[in-house]
């Protein structure tokens, strides 16, 4: 019975709609912890803000203008499947900074039955990730970033134990408003397995591109996903065809900066869209929306998007300056 609730709770907690065709752990890491990367089609590694709820897509938008900045944020994923996130971030010299932050995914409780459906109690599932953030800036355009993770995780009888790294580089220019980021993301396994088989990370390597135009107050961004790979798959086992399978491979987002204070985005994703026609999703999957608004020293912000067929998701982020606050 016990194994029979553990698969149970690892198909719950698979994120079908983001793992990729292949056997991987803690595919909740996929999942967005950034309003603006939700809004933006769910993954971003390249736009240049002062949002440190920003750092768990790439490590390398960690730097010290961040200095004793806080972020928290809340996605509803789906029925009584909650994410939360917060982290804090510290100037470390001229050209460093650090911070921790954490992941915490409960998926609500569960009746627990014997073979004969009689109802014996209640089960719990959670997932939790800590993070430990490093970044130096390697040149006046270059950025280098590093997270190391700490995973645990609960599925009723089962745990598990994980450990894994993002690495990340991300490039600026100021002068033409241009950004390229690069990331390895979730590079790692599990060291404690639920059962007896260790499997890796959902692990991927990202690239992507922002550019701001010169006289509009209009981002663009363009991301390459899950680059170590290239084939997908249909629902019935074959290969998608060559334009298909590239199109797969990118997430597309355009940001309208209508001041240094508020900001509305637009994402599209084409393999999460894909996914969900193919799960009989509604026909806006894969797109998502979001704004945000920086009131004093607090920014806020809000998205919707869709990540599994059966419903819509609502994202909020907050965050502050201790700096700002004192002036």
């Amino acid at each position: 019975m016990r194994k029979i609730i553990a698969l149970y709770f690892s198909l719950l907690c698979a994120f079908p709609l983001l793992a990729q065709e292949g056997k991987s752990a803690f595919d909740f890491l996929q999942l967005p912890n950034s309003v603006r990367a939700a809004a933006l089609g769910g993954t971003n590694i390249s736009i240049i803000e002062n949002d440190l709820s920003l750092i768990n897509q790439n490590p390398a938008f960690l730097g010290q203008e961040m200095d004793l900045s806080l972020a928290a944020g809340y996605l509803s994923y789906v029925a009584d499947i909650g994410m939360g996130n917060i982290a804090f971030a510290k100037a470390l010299g001229e050209r460093s900074a650090w911070g921790v932050g954490f992941i915490y995914s409960n998926y609500g409780k569960m009746q627990e039955t014997t073979d004969e459906s009689t109802i014996i109690g209640n089960l719990n599932a959670s997932d939790i990730c800590g993070n430990i953030f490093f970044s130096r800036d390697l040149t006046d355009k270059i950025r280098g970033g590093v997270t190391a993770k700490f995973i645990y995780s609960n599925y009723a009888y089962n745990t598990s134990i994980g450990v894994g790294v993002d690495l990340g580089l991300s490039y600026y220019n100021r002068n033409n408003s241009l950004s390229i980021g690069i990331t390895g993301k979730n590079l790692g396994r599990q060291v404690k397995a639920y059962e007896s088989e260790l499997i890796s990370l959902p692990w991927e390597i990202q690239l992507g591109l922002s550019q701001k135009l010169a006289h509009a107050p209009i981002r663009y961004s363009i991301t390459g996903v899950q680059l170590n790979r290239w084939p997908f798959y249909n629902l019935q086992g074959g290969k998608d065809a060559f334009a298909t399978t590239l199109l797969k491979h990118f997430v597309f987002g355009v940001e309208f900066i209508l001041s240094d204070n508020f900001w509305i985005g637009l994402g599209y994703n084409v393999k999460r869209s894909a996914d969900l026609h193919l799960n009989d999703g509604n026909k806006f999957g894969g797109f998502s929306v979001g704004a945000g608004l920086k009131v004093k020293a607090f920014s806020f912000g809000c998205s919707l998007g869709q990540y599994h067929p059966s419903a819509t998701s609502l994202m909020f982020n907050i965050s502050t300056s201790l700096v700002e606050m004192r002036l």
